[in-house]
């Protein structure tokens, strides 16, 4: 299902019924006013990380969100798993060879580097850091400019005055 699809199907339509806030599974313009308060909040939601992805994939930088991703993940990730996991996502995001490489300096990339020989919860956290400010003061502004944000939310607000 296409991005346009996927965000008609979270709006709900008043011929059938369906209330917006009350469900789980159906988008608000509450919800989606509250992602523009930070993008802590944004992140925080499963439907907005896939509508924020969808706009960092239209920029060309959705390596970002994914490693921001994989790296809550991997905080999650069982002590005898880490070294497989955290090797992983060293050789998808952060390695200078990485097909998804991510946009960080080259002490961070050497210091993750080592880190990850002996693997911890904690071994992603600087790269991680580094990788939210960015979003936070690059991407996410342009994110609430955007026609995927702006259309969504008239559309929801147009929906909820019917």
């Amino acid at each position: 299902m296409d991005m346009k699809a996927y965000l008609r199907s979270m709006i709900p339509h008043s011929e059938s019924g369906m209330k917006s806030s009350k469900s789980k599974d159906i988008l608000s313009a509450d919800e989606v006013i509250q992602w523009s308060q930070s993008l802590e909040k944004l992140l925080a939601n499963q439907t907005g990380q896939d509508v924020f992805g969808n706009f960092l994939k239209s920029e060309f930088s959705e390596e970002n969100i994914e490693f921001w991703l994989a790296c809550e993940d991997y905080k999650k990730t069982e002590s005898d798993l880490l070294h497989c996991k955290a090797e992983k996502i060293y050789k998808a995001f952060v390695h200078s060879d990485a097909a998804k490489q991510i946009n960080i300096d080259f002490r961070t990339r050497e210091s993750t580097a080592k880190k990850i020989k002996a693997p911890t919860h904690t071994c992603f956290d600087e790269a991680q850091k580094i990788i939210y400010t960015l979003m936070e003061k690059d991407s996410y502004p342009r994110f609430l400019k955007s026609n995927i944000y702006l259309n969504l939310l008239n559309d929801l607000q147009a929906n909820s005055l019917k």
